[in-house]
């Protein structure tokens, strides 16, 4: 370095290698995060400025320094404004990023929990329908029970009174009313019956189990009916177990050795004799 005496110059000498440590602080300052950066140049300065760092004072000969313009100081301070742009540009973007990333987190853990909810929930569902399940096969019969123990004293009582009195008109009486209840509670029920006695035998509500010959009832109707069929709600439950009737032996025996009936004569073929006899007449 020149020395102290000249007033109105300032020199320094720096080596390439200086400048390099130099470089290197600033960009490890700039990866930690925190950049500091501080130009000072005297007022007075001319053409030239001094700009020494503590470790090139230390390391530097008076061979290895080289001057340093103000130019140099300037593009300096542009490429450190730069640099210190682009770290606030990205930890920005990093503080943006990371704030993305915290809600996209709440968003996740809000739907995680929604969904543990939902599961709880379907299977609170599935427990109690199964429960309501159960309930139904053991007591859904209960209504019909209640319609039915009706039906049941009405037939202690006509049993009773069987045993008290002997007569049977009565305990007739008795009896088809009870049935006349048990069919009325039935039918609260969807539960009707029908009668296929005189109907053409029909294979989707009728079960024949015998086939008898008979002039009663034309051929392929039901003559007897043995077990009455049922509804439920429109729903067939039980077929009605029918006889059928079919024709007599004999009967089909004539119908089939009987000849057929000859041919009426056309208007034509009478008129054609008579005109034939008056012809031989003449």
């Amino acid at each position: 370095m020149a020395g102290t005496s000249e007033k109105d110059s300032i020199q320094a000498e720096i080596g390439q290698d200086v400048i390099d440590a130099a470089v290197r602080s600033v960009e490890r300052h700039m990866e930690d995060g925190a950049v500091t950066v501080e130009v000072e140049a005297p007022a007075a300065a001319a053409d030239e400025v001094s700009l020494v760092s503590p470790e090139a004072s230390e390391t530097s000969t008076p061979s290895e320094t080289a001057p340093v313009t103000a130019e140099e100081v300037a593009a300096l301070r542009q490429e450190v404004e730069a640099l210190k742009a682009q770290l606030e540009f990205s930890q920005a973007k990093g503080r943006e990023t990371m704030e993305r990333l915290r809600e996209a987190h709440e968003r996740a853990k809000e739907a995680q929990e929604r969904t543990v909810r939902a599961a709880a929930d379907l299977e609170n569902y599935r427990k109690r329908a199964q429960k309501e399940k159960e309930e139904v096969q053991r007591f859904g019969s209960e209504k019909l029970l209640k319609d039915l123990l009706p039906v049941m004293d009405n037939m202690d009582r006509a049993l009773e009174a069987a045993s008290k009195s002997p007569d049977i008109d009565s305990f007739q009486k008795g009896v088809a009313m009870t049935r006349k209840s048990f069919e009325d509670a039935l039918g609260r029920h969807g539960v009707k019956s029908f009668s296929a006695k005189g109907q053409p035998f029909d294979p989707r509500l009728h079960e024949a189990i015998q086939q008898v010959e008979t002039n009663e009832v034309p051929p392929g109707h039901v003559t007897y009916e043995v077990v009455r069929g049922f509804f439920l709600n429109e729903r067939l439950v039980r077929p009605a177990m029918v006889v059928v009737a079919r024709a007599p032996a004999e009967v089909a025996a004539e119908s089939a050795q009987a000849p057929s009936p000859a041919p009426e004569p056309t208007p034509d073929a009478a008129v054609q004799p008579s005109d034939s006899n008056s012809g031989g007449s003449q």
